[in-house]
């Protein structure tokens, strides 16, 4: 079913928007999900994206499902896995990928929107060459491992590794020069 559909479905109240959603985006929801935490805990965010999903819809109206779905999880995921101990980081993806943000994005953001922030990390992202931005967000959105990553776009995991450094070098650069480091 298309996405504009499940929206409108969801807009009219229709119950059976959340199994369209689940039968289109389950798998992906999920596997993203493990990237972050447990599997246990994955398909609890999995269905609590539903839930959410449910409750903003109206008043929202996402341009893209698949991408308002995803950022429901892993904010969901996030939120887990700052309340969870170490040990239950599901494969350590999610660890590793805060840390290497962290190298780039300090936490220096106390007089700083959350929407000015992303709407500069957008621009930023937008700014890079496609394959570049897609590598980026695939690693700090996703938590896509870096071998996947390169298995992807027919690299080698070292390349993926330099593109994401440089990366996260011009963002933090990017970011000073726009006054929100």
């Amino acid at each position: 079913m298309e996405d504009r559909l499940i929206v409108e479905m969801y807009k009219r109240r229709e119950s059976a928007a959340i199994g369209e959603t689940q039968a289109k985006y389950g798998g992906f929801l999920r596997a993203m999900a493990e990237r972050f935490v447990s599997r246990e805990d994955a398909e609890e965010c999995e269905q609590d994206t539903y839930l959410r999903a449910w409750n903003a819809i109206p008043p929202d109206e996402p341009g893209n499902l698949r991408a308002y779905l995803a950022k429901i999880a892993r904010n969901l995921c996030l939120d887990r896995l700052r309340r969870d101990s170490a040990q239950r980081r599901g494969g350590g993806e999610a660890a590793e990928v805060l840390d290497e943000l962290q190298i780039a994005v300090p936490d220096a953001f106390e007089d700083v929107s959350v929407k000015d922030l992303g709407r500069a990390v957008n621009d930023f992202v937008r700014s890079l060459p496609r394959r570049d931005g897609d590598i980026l967000i695939r690693r700090c959105f996703f938590a896509e491992p870096v071998r996947d990553i390169a298995a992807r776009y027919g690299m080698r995991p070292n390349a993926v590794s330099v593109s994401l450094g440089r990366s996260r070098e011009k963002l933090r650069k990017y970011l000073e020069k726009e006054g929100l480091l």
